[in-house]
């Protein structure tokens, strides 16, 4: 048995690798699990008042051979390194069971001291390029981002704004009912503005579990920018968040669809025709099944060059995340 045996809660893992770290507000089709009370039983990192000092490693935690403790640091700065603040250790990386599985636990803590250090636990793949991170399967490597990145420049379809060139390509999965993807949009705007060069696009993502109306406001949102392009697109999706409460109903969302398609010059019932066929019902589901295979699970939320965060935490953080994202790329801004 190793020295260091531990049993972390989901939601303390995810708070320190997944999404929720950002604490912004999202939609799912289904609710998030309860979260786990911490093992009476488990060790904590030390609470200091000033920055922590993490227990030395023991050797006879790394039973492991993969991943190497440099693979985990280069996948943690490329995850963490946008707050400068953050610091951590690889503490160990531990053989399981099952072949191929290694468990991996980390001390985190920050700079100032002022937050309470955690232990973060997750388990590297046999395919050697994804975690389970509590509930999350999560892209894991020195370069995590590179596959998301190279499927979303291919698959990728929707309006854009900015430039042509994807070398810094950002991409919102909305749903036209999310209450979070109309607020949301306050942060796309500003993104337009502060990063010229980068390509923005536009990906319906309908949660038809929770919005009904969804698929069809994503159908007329294909139809429009098929019949006047991005700018027309965007325009109308301005419209129709502006309107979002009429898309409670059926035919509310009639009446609102309809406005926001004359408020940017086109024929409602030319749209709505279009709206309606294989075609545009094939796109809307094109583009969620891009959501699914990106394991995207809310809106709204942003790949900034594959990197997944949520559209709408707060507009400071998310500028300074995708100015770090442009660094580890070499990409301009």
């Amino acid at each position: 048995m190793t020295r260091l045996s531990v049993r972390f809660a989901s939601a303390l893992t995810l708070a320190a690798l997944s999404l929720p770290v950002f604490q912004a507000a999202g939609q799912q089709d289904v609710p998030a699990a309860p979260a786990q009370e911490q093992d009476a039983q488990a060790p904590s990192a030390p609470v200091p008042s000033e920055a922590p000092v993490f227990p030395k490693p023991d050797p006879e935690n790394f039973t492991a051979s993969t991943p190497t403790r440099e693979t985990v640091n280069a996948f943690l700065q490329a995850t963490w390194g946008y707050d400068s603040s953050r610091i951590w250790q690889v503490q160990a990386i531990l053989k399981t069971h099952v072949d191929g599985v290694s468990k991996i636990l980390v001390f985190v803590g920050d700079k100032t001291g002022k937050q309470k250090p955690a232990v973060a636990q997750f388990f590297y793949l046999p395919d050697g390029k994804h975690i389970i991170a509590g509930d999350d399967i999560v892209p894991f490597g020195v370069h995590p981002y590179a596959d998301y990145r190279a499927e979303l420049q291919k698959r990728a379809d929707g309006p854009y704004r900015g430039s042509a060139m994807k070398d810094l390509e950002i991409v919102e999965f909305a749903d036209f009912q999310c209450p979070h993807c109309r607020e949301a949009q306050a942060n796309m705007d500003k993104l337009v503005v502060d990063f010229p060069k980068a390509h923005i696009v536009f990906q319906i993502f309908p949660l038809e579990g929770i919005h009904p109306q969804s698929k069809r406001a994503g159908a007329y949102g294909i139809c429009v920018a098929k019949q006047g392009g991005s700018d027309t697109f965007f325009t109308f999706a301005a419209a129709v968040f502006e309107g979002q409460e009429g898309l409670a109903t059926a035919d509310g969302a009639t009446l609102t669809l309809n406005s926001a398609v004359t408020k940017v010059g086109l024929e409602p019932s030319k749209i709505g025709a279009c709206a309606a066929t294989p075609a545009a019902l094939a796109a809307v589901e094109a583009s969620r099944k891009l959501a699914e295979d990106l394991d995207i699970n809310q809106t709204p939320m942003l790949s900034i060059n594959g990197r997944l965060i949520p559209a709408n935490i707060s507009y400071d953080l998310l500028k300074q995340i995708i100015q770090f994202q442009v660094q580890l790329d070499g990409v301009g801004n």
